[in-house]
């Protein structure tokens, strides 16, 4: 699979870096009838959008799409589906003194060691402007699940920092992460309102200090039927996790009980299988939705570590391209915090692997 598509009965293919023109994504193999508009793609760009809140990156994104290919009349046609969304605000003047420099913690080095040279803009192609073109893919691919079972992807803030929230996902709504209980915007996007408010406290502080923090956003996917995955290669576990590990600064993912199975016996971690009416689901929901790679009907439950924004504008210690020792302080505008932005690209990949296996199985299951 080339390295910039995902996918392989619902297809993406993105193009473009931090401080280019734009960035682009074809969607290949999406069924022709659904309804798309610029409107419908704003809603979750505008979640993602730079310069949002006191919270995030400054920079100034209108991050309007222009859809190029494969809408006709309003619906998706079924043939490539093109969007794209130009970049408006880059300050490319910014990263000019760190032309020869590694930045700690970005991709500066691995970039030289793989291609012999690199986009010092930004973080070039390994930017998370980049996923601007996945969250656009990511609204086709909920629209197309929400479709075809009734399909649901909600992502939400549980951790910042040692600051950590109790949410339930069985029944965490979209307004509790957007808004908090008096109606203005939830900027964190933790819906426990009293942890979201010491979490903003705890970002304006670690920006007052010229650094930065990481955290870890829960992801659950509603709704899924029983069936979607494969046995060995291909196991739905599998792909949701190279989604999210897809993703700028995912340091981790874990889903159900995670890594807390580590000390438990399996009578602690089985969950045990009841029959309600016509539908077998169990009383628990330890092993996350999912079973030998293969979706059980219970919600998809995944987490994702992200780790704290590596542009600091403090100084660190780090070599030139030649070796030589040298000190670096990163100019420009970055998130003390990527959590609250990352929620909508977790979202889409989600919503992308789900899409990809919904219409797999059904090729697969439904070919006579």
């Amino acid at each position: 699979m080339a390295g910039n598509s995902f996918g392989q009965a619902f297809r993406i293919t993105t193009a473009g870096e931090s401080h280019g023109p734009g960035n682009v994504v074809i969607v290949d193999r999406c069924p022709p009838g659904i309804p798309l508009s610029v409107e419908d793609l704003l809603v979750d760009l505008d979640r993602r959008k730079p310069g949002q809140s006191k919270i995030v990156t400054q920079r100034k994104e209108s991050d309007t799409p222009e859809i190029l290919a494969g809408v006709f009349e309003g619906r998706t046609t079924g043939t490539s589906l093109s969007i794209l969304v130009r970049n408006e605000d880059q300050r490319s003047r910014d990263y000019s003194d760190i032309a020869d420099l590694y930045r700690p913690g970005h991709a500066d080095f691995t970039f030289d060691a793989k291609y012999g040279a690199r986009d010092y803009r930004g973080g070039g192609r390994s930017s998370a402007r980049e996923t601007v073109a996945r969250v656009a893919a990511g609204v086709i691919a909920k629209k197309l699940i929400a479709r075809a079972f009734g399909g649901e992807v909600l992502g939400y803030v549980v951790q910042v920092g040692d600051l950590v929230a109790q949410v339930d996902p069985d029944t965490v709504t979209l307004d509790a992460v957007e808004q908090l209980p008096d109606g203005s915007p939830n900027i964190t996007r933790c819906p426990d309102a009293a942890v979201s408010a010491q979490m903003v406290e705890l970002i304006q502080a670690v920006r007052k200090d010229q650094d930065s923090i990481g955290g870890v956003a829960e992801v659950v996917a509603r709704n899924v039927p029983a069936g979607l995955g494969e046995p060995a290669f291909g196991k739905l576990k599998a792909d949701l996790g190279a989604a999210l590990f897809s993703l700028p600064a995912v340091l981790g993912v874990e889903y159900g009980i995670g890594f807390r199975a580590a000390t438990m016996r399996g009578s602690e971690n089985n969950d045990t299988f009841v029959r309600e009416g016509d539908v077998t689901r169990t009383r628990t929901n330890r092993h996350g939705g999912m079973l030998g790679g293969i979706s059980s009907g219970m919600p998809i439950v995944l987490r994702a570590v992200v780790k704290p924004t590596s542009s600091l504008s403090r100084e660190q210690e780090t070599v030139r391209r030649d070796g030589q020792a040298a000190t670096i302080a990163t100019r420009g505008r970055h998130d003390p915090c990527l959590l609250p932005r990352f929620v909508p690209m977790a979202e889409a990949m989600v919503a992308i692997v789900l899409a990809d296996h919904w219409l797999r199985h059904q090729g697969q299951t439904h070919a006579f």
